[in-house]
């Protein structure tokens, strides 16, 4: 009886092992997936007013316009949901629509004059860079979490509190490993 509750003593000491510091990675990460959110929002609400300045300049470019607010859309709703696959999703949505959105450029040399469609291109610009960097670090602060939780005795520690991996922010198609090209100062 004794040498059952030393062993059982023994075996929740090290079950406890990680415990805070399972709790602290897991909060880094999700910090970092707030920051993937806030620099999406960020991206979503300076596109109506780049539609808009480039709407002043091509009128009849409608179904770009459509295809821009579609993929903006979806881009809200999957935030909401908080689901990061489906951000991943909507967010390569968006940068297909944008891109065939800054191509319309190429066509009005008076739109790549503008001051307000050049201040919000470097908007864009930084955004993206903004987007990447938050995604790596989410992407760097799960790799932790994942092998920490995979680590003896901390694996013991995440199976009684039901720890599980979480899911990497990935890019899902070749194409959208690229960022989309917003330079206009050709």
């Amino acid at each position: 009886m004794r040498r059952t509750v030393t062993i059982l003593a023994a075996a929740g000491l090290v079950a406890g092992c990680g415990y805070n510091r399972i709790q602290q990675l897991d909060e880094a990460v999700n910090a970092y997936k707030s920051q993937i959110e806030v620099q999406l929002q960020r991206r979503a609400d300076l596109v109506p007013n780049l539609v808009e300045v480039v709407r002043g300049y091509a009128q009849h470019e409608e179904e770009i316009f459509t295809a821009v607010a579609e993929a903006r859309a979806k881009l809200g709703g999957a935030l909401q949901s908080g689901d990061l696959r489906q951000m991943a999703e909507a967010n390569q949505g968006l940068s297909a629509a944008l891109s065939r959105l800054i191509a319309i450029a190429e066509n009005y040399p008076q739109l790549k004059a503008n001051e307000n469609f050049r201040m919000l291109q470097d908007q864009l610009e930084g955004t993206e860079n903004r987007i990447a960097t938050a995604r790596q670090d989410y992407n760097n602060a799960v790799r932790e979490y994942n092998a920490y939780i995979r680590q003896f005795p901390q694996v013991i520690t995440a199976k009684l509190i039901n720890a599980r991996e979480r899911e990497y922010f990935e890019v899902l198609t070749p194409e959208a490993r690229e960022a989309p090209r917003v330079d206009f100062r050709r």
